[in-house]
């Protein structure tokens, strides 16, 4: 019972983290799982990758009601991403726990640090191109992403969102709303894989999956209202900069490096994550104030252009008032 109050606070915790930030669901409830609740890595994947099954479907639902979804895309890149994610479950599943672990951790550990990196950037978009991806882009996209995701225990979200973004062709709603609706097909597959390789693993963790459904469901109505309270920047480096903290000693441990203390070091993480968040929230209001000056002036010119900003995946114009 324990255990299963656990691995509901993990589905609490990284649905507040998936609302604030628009991704990591599965890095965040995978992490907590290996980390708290004790499950291997394949089995906290194959958990979360069923549990997510459910959750993308109704966030898929709910972003094509709200004009958030471009289907085109969602096929070119949900459908490589489901068989990327079909090899990774593969893959993790036919690994041994001893071998899986550092794996999992690695690949938890960069997720983490491309989170740090990319909100200490701090940036604040105004304008798109709208010029369409090419398919084969979006195919290679979406393979690297689902086979990060199943073998990672997440990582979708970081890998996809992240890449989009950064391009700048889209606003960040129709990205969000069109990568969360594709990573349904992403979860069926990666469940559709461990089913395959670990259903007796999966049956036994049915329960571990409704509890994470559970904890989701009830954080959903705070992720809304924390969204539009916490600065998306600050809640990117500490979530990254924890899950960094958290699966490093792993890493260094399954290449053999000894230290003489694992805690100092991953001090030494959470210090650093620390001083990069605070980076990005100085050069975050420094560009938004920037930007607000470029629509208020494009307001008096009769040229508005709404600024939005990249880390706020919710991606709601910011609204200047005339003088």
């Amino acid at each position: 019972m324990q255990t299963l109050i656990l691995i509901a606070i993990a589905g609490l915790a990284a649905q507040l983290v998936d609302g604030g930030l628009g991704m990591g669901f599965g890095v965040t409830s995978t992490t907590i799982l290996i980390m708290l609740a004790g499950l291997g890595p394949a089995q906290a994947s194959a958990v979360v990758h069923t549990a997510e099954v459910g959750t993308t479907l109704v966030s898929g639902i709910s972003h094509w009601k709200f004009g958030n979804v471009d289907w085109k895309v969602v096929l070119r890149l949900g459908v490589p991403g489901a068989i990327g994610a079909f090899a990774g479950a593969t893959f993790l599943s036919n690994l041994s726990m001893e071998a899986a672990a550092p794996v999992t951790s690695a690949i938890l550990a960069l997720i983490g640090m491309n989170l740090v990196w990319r909100f200490s950037k701090g940036r604040v978009r105004r304008t798109f191109s709208q010029r369409p991806h090419s398919a084969g882009f979006l195919g290679g996209l979406g393979i690297v992403g689902g086979f990060v995701d199943a073998s990672g225990g997440g990582g979708w979200g970081p890998v996809t969102t992240s890449t989009l973004m950064t391009l700048g062709r889209t606003e960040p709603r129709k990205i969000v709303g069109t990568v969360n609706t594709a990573e349904f097909l992403v979860s069926v597959a990666a469940t559709l894989g461990f089913i395959i390789g670990l259903w007796s693993d999966l049956v036994d963790n049915l329960a571990a999956v409704v509890a994470l459904l559970i904890g989701g469901a009830i954080a959903a109505p705070i992720a809304a209202w924390l969204i539009s309270r916490v600065n998306a920047t600050a809640l990117g480096g500490f979530v990254g900069t924890t899950i960094v903290a958290l699966n490093a000693p792993k890493v260094w441990n399954a290449l053999g490096v000894e230290l003489a203390s694992d805690w100092i070091v991953q001090l030494a993480i959470v210090l650093l994550g620390v001083v990069f968040t605070i980076i990005g929230i100085r050069r975050y209001r420094t560009n938004l104030a920037v930007a607000l000056a470029a629509e208020a002036a494009a307001d008096a010119a009769g040229e508005h252009t709404p600024a939005t900003s990249e880390p706020d995946t919710t991606d709601k114009p910011l609204k200047v008032r005339s003088q």
